[in-house]
């Protein structure tokens, strides 16, 4: 049954006093604030809102850019890698100094022979001692290819790779919360903000209750004790439409903030160039609800498909190419390069340049490695365990949205039709009190059952709108 609203059961049973319906309607409302921006919110909005504000969604794409420059980094190493080393040196000594013993060995021949060129050396002015290595130039260019690293290099470019789908999932799994909690967020606000207008609707009513008792007082045809009923009934609404208007102000500044969007909390001073609190406006209502049949899904094709899934397909996948990485580091390295470059150490500079391959094959860490390998092997059987315990956790989730959202669907079918019982009831007993047939306190009550039983109502289909949009996130 679509409902039209309590406001205009309000309205056709108080037509008779529109004045005092609109002074009461008016009451608590605060004067346009001095920037006079009025802003109107759709869901859709929010949800784009906080998609570009958000802080959590903002780092999850920044998390993502993180692991693609991550397999980047892991292509790299595809590539020859090129250096450029250079170096200059001056000795306070020359490093390098011999005698001719040094070179021909100490004998009593070579002493001899030393004795005399150390005699011509004198003589003629030459040093009979050799040095070298006292100053020196270095510079040369070196290119290395790998050719073989156990296989380690196209392991860990699928890792990047994993890395970076793994990124996206968890990004994917942020943006559909968000946009969750965004819905909740939402419709949190509109329920608050009708349940103000449910208790401004009874405080019309109250004061047209309040009139029609002080005239029938005034005229000896009602007790003191009805006036004071009728009285204390109105100061408890005005109580609670305070209390209300200050939680729809909190919710309001904690979904703003949680999307991004600047605000003048304040009415009579702050920033101009922002829109008041009061002048943000949630325009969205609840159109017409469909039964849960209209959306049901098999639970186990669903789970299939969930971005939770893939990410434990993944932690597996990511056990099994970390195993592959240990074995490689216990296989033969081969690669190749070149240097060339400049030389002016021992003698004159020269250009020269070289072609080398180099095989390294690790013989003491086998032993390490197949330690490592079991211990990866017990890690990759707990993933796979995981992933069988989680995905049959996953299909219980969806069974328990289900069952959620038809408990949700049968609350909201019983508050309908209390709300048309408590609607008829407040009817007759506004026409048994017009005809003196009932007191004050039996009115009283009715108005109040029927303000409950709206405002359930209302909590109803928030409860059966958030439930579904819950389902539908995961099923869609």
């Amino acid at each position: 049954m679509k409902r039209t609203g309590y406001i205009l059961v309000f309205s056709m049973i108080l037509a008779a006093a529109p004045a005092a319906m609109a002074q009461s309607a008016d009451i608590g409302r605060e004067p346009a604030g001095p920037s006079g921006q009025e802003v109107n919110l759709t869901l859709e909005q929010c949800r784009e809102l906080a998609l570009q504000n958000n802080t959590a969604v903002l780092n999850a794409g920044l998390d993502v850019a993180a692991a693609r420059a991550q397999k980047q980094e892991a292509v790299a190493e595809y590539f020859p890698k090129v250096s450029v080393t250079a170096m200059a040196f001056y000795a306070f000594d020359p490093l390098l100094e011999l005698e001719l013993t040094d070179i021909i060995g100490d004998s009593p021949f070579a002493t001899g022979l030393s004795n005399t060129l150390n005699q011509y050396a004198q003589q003629y002015g030459f040093s009979s001692m050799y040095s070298t290595l006292k100053k020196g130039v270095v510079a040369h260019v070196s290119v290395m290819q790998p050719v073989f690293a156990g296989g380690r290099i196209i392991t860990g470019n699928k890792l990047a790779g994993l890395g970076v789908e793994a990124a996206s999932l968890q990004q994917e799994i942020l943006l559909r919360t968000t946009a969750e909690e965004v819905e909740s967020g939402y419709w949190q606000i509109v329920s608050l903000e009708d349940r103000l207008q449910c208790l401004e609707g009874v405080g019309i009513m109250l004061d047209t209750l309040y009139r029609d008792v002080l005239s029938a007082s005034d005229a000896g045809l009602a007790l003191e004790t009805d006036l004071l009923q009728v009285r204390l009934k109105m100061n408890q609404i005005r109580a609670g439409e305070t209390q209300l208007r200050n939680g729809i102000r909190l919710a309001k500044m904690n979904f703003f903030n949680s999307i991004g969007l600047e605000y003048n909390p304040y009415s009579t001073f702050g920033r101009d160039s922002l829109p008041r609190l009061e002048d943000i406006r949630l325009t969205d209502e609840l159109s017409d609800l469909l039964p849960p049949e209209n959306y049901y899904r098999v639970a186990e094709d669903v789970a299939a498909g969930l971005e939770e899934t893939k990410l434990l397909d993944l932690a597996v996948e990511s056990k099994r190419l970390e195993k592959r990485m240990a074995l490689g580091e216990a296989l033969p390295q081969i690669g190749v390069g070149v240097t060339y470059g400049y030389n002016n150490v021992i003698d004159k500079g020269s250009m020269n340049g070289l072609v080398f391959g180099m095989v390294q094959i690790p013989l003491s860490d086998w032993g390490k490695t197949a330690r490592k390998m079991q211990r990866l092997d017990a890690q990759m059987q707990k993933a796979e365990n995981d992933r069988l315990y989680l995905q049959r956790q996953l299909v219980l989730q969806i069974h328990k949205l289900w069952l959620d959202l038809t408990a949700s669907w049968e609350k909201l079918q019983v508050s309908e039709e209390n709300a048309d019982m408590a609607e008829a009831l407040m009817t007759r007993m506004h026409d048994q009190y017009s005809a003196g047939m009932v007191a004050v306190a039996d009115l009283l009550q009715a108005q109040t059952q029927f303000a409950q039983a709206e405002s359930d109502l209302l909590d109803s289909r928030i409860e059966y709108r958030t439930a579904l949009q819950a389902y539908l996130d995961r099923t869609e």
